[in-house]
């Protein structure tokens, strides 16, 4: 008699891996190369019953599997797997282990810390060289069965990168605290697709979200210890589940809802994708999944293999090397595109992820293995191109087909605007595509992702508001977080009620928000910066899963919150209605055919063209780019002919003092469209010279002899 405790077995097939419902029955399929035994253990609805564990009848090609045909979609399972514990030789069986699925499409419960959860007795002298033989079921999220149905709608073309400006968001953060979604909703994909959301950012005018890790992921235990949470979610346990938290209720189309509400507000959604380690970090780590499903298998093991190499500071490294791992990842990356409905991915330390024998090496199988996939080659890919290990920080080095995370970019706009010397030479390259690092091997302007800030650092409140990191929230006694911030506080610590003060800062995250938008690349703004959100000076707040990293809308509301939320609306409204802002080649500085004018000239106040020497002026903190209109589309329309685009000016000066700019004389006059210094620009001709006062930036725009003068 079949029952849910003595289910009928079929052999089943070892393609595909994890749990597959084809509308009779379920195929389990997991790999481990070094496994004695495996079984499948069945769970009851709510996951605290073990109904039955099934012994994995078949074994093929280093792949377990087994056919249910009496099983479900919303079944709950996991594994227990057979094998040598010898840590010194790599392996770490344990069978008292619950282990998840590394293919599991949806998680159901969170982890709940025991001394159960580790293959070793927790204590011992030995460490982990014992063995524990508690059962750790109890405190497992189980797997789940799912149905993977679902009723698409239109799917848009891919946006052409140099069009994408991307806004980094954290699905939680965004929305715990909007004043317009139900409470029960809130800090959920429902939150994301609900109206007053999505109506938001496509009035930002962004064309791309990018959430901080959705990825299954575990809340550390000795954060948990000290009442804190993993709240960023970069330490991932399964690469194909949402994580639970973020389903209001644990179903699947509730992500794939969010994404085409998005893709109907056409607007892509890109995922930050963890592959670099675990949630199991080092030898003294749990054993939740890959360690003992097969340790030796999934994990870059030093010499000594009871230890880990590890890149990324978390304690472990996944190998990448071994094909069943690197299928894992890519499998997982065409899920989430096909399946899922994504856009791209930016990866979280990716030179762990092409290390080769230790070292970067952009002939990686990862990185081969991308370039040839008809799925994963066509969408969008990001790289953080640097970790913690020897030899880590790669910026520039990613092949053709890639775009990466700019930290130069960074680093330099805010040395400029802080005030530094010497900055100028680095700032013309980050203002046209940073070219001196990107412009090889055919890439363009959008392989570098320029930004001011991201989810690691201030915000840009913060930015302008705190010379150092005030971190003490996270309880590491403030030694966590960067301190090589290069902020400014405009003259107090934090905040302050000073009329002046206040007026700078506002006036300095004006000049970052023009830069960052009106640069050649691809810019990614934070969420919350567009309106001026604080995290009252943390500069780390992954753990801080509260309304310290929560977005606080109320400042929308405040006089301040309006106008710098109305000001970046317009300046992404610039960027997107002329090419001359978003070039898909870079600039030469070099005369255009037939036209006598340089694609981009460098101005000096006085109005003429900067030479060596006054690339050599330390002091020197005044600069007018010329963006030629001639230069601007450089695209074929689809009837072959080439439109130019208008001609601007951006002035900037960083000084603590006025300067006077000389405009150059041409047909036409200049106009004023923006004013770091004003609140709300109005648009009026310019004079001749022009004074730009200390800390602001002004974008002109030439207007023809034949358009009426005002």
């Amino acid at each position: 008699m079949t029952t849910a405790t003595h289910p009928r077995v079929w052999p089943g097939l070892p393609t595909p891996l994890g749990a597959t419902w084809d509308g009779s029955g379920v195929n389990f399929a997991l790999f481990s190369a070094h496994a004695e035994k495996v079984e499948l253990c069945l769970f009851d609805s709510d996951g605290r019953r073990e109904l039955a564990r099934i012994p994995m009848p078949e074994y093929t090609h280093e792949i377990w599997h087994c056919y249910l045909p009496d099983v479900q979609p919303g079944q709950l399972y996991g594994y227990r797997v057979y094998g040598p514990y010898q840590p010194e030789a790599g392996h770490r069986f344990n069978h008292h282990k619950l282990l998840l699925d590394p293919y599991a499409k949806a998680l159901r419960g969170q982890l709940r810390w025991n001394d159960a959860l580790f293959a070793y007795r927790v204590g011992d002298a030995l460490a982990d060289l014992s063995f524990d033989t508690r059962d750790s079921a109890p405190y497992m999220p189980k797997c789940r069965v799912v149905d993977p149905a679902f009723t698409w709608g239109r799917r848009p073309d891919p946006r052409p990168w140099h069009e994408a400006i991307i806004y980094e968001l954290h699905v939680r953060g965004f929305t715990m605290r909007h004043p317009q979604l139900p409470a029960e909703d809130r800090g959920t994909f429902a939150a994301l697709s609900a109206a007053p959301v999505v109506d938001y950012l496509r009035d930002l005018g962004i064309t791309a979200d990018e959430l901080l890790p959705v990825h299954a992921f575990v809340h550390d235990r000795h954060l948990v210890d000290r009442g804190l949470r993993n709240y960023w979610g970069y330490n991932s346990i399964g690469f194909f589940a949402p994580h639970p938290e973020y389903l209001e209720t644990g179903e699947l189309n509730a992500f794939k809802t969010f994404v085409q509400h998005l893709h109907d507000a056409n607007i892509e959604v890109l995922l930050d994708v963890v592959y670099n380690h675990t949630a199991e970090g080092n030898h003294l780590g749990p054993t939740l999944s890959f360690r003992g499903i097969d340790n030796d298998s999934y994990y870059y093991l030093m010499d000594d293999a009871r230890y880990y190499n590890d890149f990324t500071g978390t304690g472990n490294a996944l190998e990448l090397r071994h094909p069943q791992v690197l299928r894992m990842v890519t499998d997982s990356l065409r899920y989430w595109v096909q399946d899922m409905g994504v856009d791209g991915f930016r990866f979280d330390l990716a030179t762990t992820l092409a290390r080769v024998g230790g070292e970067f090496s952009n002939q990686s199988s990862f990185l081969d293995a991308i370039a040839q996939d008809p799925v994963l080659s066509g969408v969008k890919l990001i790289a953080e191109p640097w970790d913690t290990g020897m030899g880590g920080y790669q910026v520039g080095q990613f092949p053709p087909g890639w775009a990466e995370w700019n930290d130069q970019y960074r680093d330099t706009v805010r040395r400029y605007w802080k005030g530094d010397e010497s900055q100028l030479a680095a700032l013309t390259s980050r203002l046209s595509g940073s070219a001196d690092i990107y412009d090889r091997r055919g890439r363009r302007t959008w392989a570098s992702i320029n930004l001011v800030t991201a989810h690691d650092g201030f915000t840009l409140r913060d930015l302008v508001s705190y010379n150092d990191k005030h971190n003490t929230a996270n309880q590491e006694n403030n030694q966590d977080g960067s301190d090589n911030n290069h902020s400014w506080n405009c003259g107090v610590e934090g905040p302050t009620d000073d009329p002046e003060i206040r007026t700078l800062r506002l006036q300095q995250m004006r000049n970052l928000l023009a830069t960052l938008l009106l640069s050649q690349g691809v810019p990614m703004l934070v969420a919350g910066d567009e309106f001026g959100r604080t995290q009252n000076g943390n500069n780390n707040a992954y753990c801080q899963d509260n309304e310290l990293s929560w977005l606080d809308w109320s400042v929308i509301e405040g006089e301040e919150g309006q106008a710098l939320l109305a000001y970046t609306q317009r300046l992404v409204a610039l960027r997107r209605d002329h090419i001359v802002f978003h070039r898909n080649r870079f600039f030469q500085g070099q005369l255009i055919p037939g036209t006598g004018v340089k694609d981009v000239m460098w101005l000096r106040p006085d109005g003429a063209e900067m030479e060596e020497a006054d690339w050599q002026d330390p002091q020197a903190k005044a600069l007018g780019m010329r963006l030629s209109g001639e230069a601007g589309l450089m695209h074929l329309t689809t009837r072959g002919e080439q439109e130019p685009d208008d001609t601007f000016l951006v002035l900037l000066n960083a000084a603590h003092e006025s300067v006077p700019f000389q405009l150059p004389e041409e047909d036409g006059y200049w106009r004023v469209l923006i004013n770091t210094a004003e609140i709300t620009t109005k648009e009026a001709p310019a004079e001749p010279m022009v004074t730009l006062v200390p800390r602001s930036l002004q974008v002109l725009i030439r207007v023809p002899t034949e358009d009426e003068h005002p």
